[in-house]
């Protein structure tokens, strides 16, 4: 079985898809749903399926990060998932599970990546670069933003009367869609 480690920071409508695609698969469990706010809309998607929430702030990922890894170490976590996870992850955590962290992007990267690079900020700067497709990309995590080796990508169009919020729920119906698949993929 592969234990899992959702990390999120925003609503946590892809940890909550994941969590329920996975609920009665028994080669997965999601034993934790990690995030760096209190007031994340994922702390109630988790607690409703009965889900270990730990709230680990920016300070403490940076400066306790090998406490985190030892904890995560003995939970026996094979795989972390960032769903929505908006803070860097440590270069440490990247060594101590190569290969191991993957993260799902808003957009066909290595464009629209980078720091600061992620929902309406992507979104609103596909439309204002006129672009005609956009899409996800499922990413193993190395020690830059959005650089590791893609997973998995697809696309969606992107029509002349698209606005960042219709091009968000396109790009989110394409998460819901691929990303539990892709996890499944690399089971």
């Amino acid at each position: 079985m592969t234990n899992v480690a959702i990390f999120a920071s925003g609503e946590g409508t892809n940890a909550e898809n994941i969590i329920k695609y996975f609920n009665n698969d028994p080669r997965i469990k999601i034993k934790l749903v990690i995030t760096n706010r209190d007031d994340a809309g994922v702390v109630a998607r988790a607690e409703k399926y009965k889900k270990n929430v730990q709230i680990i702030s920016k300070e403490a990922l940076n400066n306790y990060t090998d406490k985190i890894i030892e904890f995560l170490r003995a939970e026996k976590i094979d795989l972390i998932i960032l769903a929505g996870f908006l803070l860097k992850i440590p270069e440490a955590f990247v060594k101590a599970f190569p290969n191991k962290i993957i993260n799902i992007h808003p957009a066909l990267l290595p464009k629209y990546g980078g720091k600061g690079m992620y929902g309406m900020n992507v979104h609103t700067a596909v439309i204002g670069n006129k672009e005609t497709e956009s899409g996800i990309s499922i990413h193993f995590v190395n020690e830059e933003y959005d650089k590791g080796k893609i997973i998995l990508q697809v696309k969606c169009v992107v029509d002349l009367n698209d606005t960042p919020e219709t091009l968000a729920e396109k790009i989110r119906e394409l998460e819901h869609n691929y990303f539990p698949k892709a996890i499944e993929k690399l089971l």
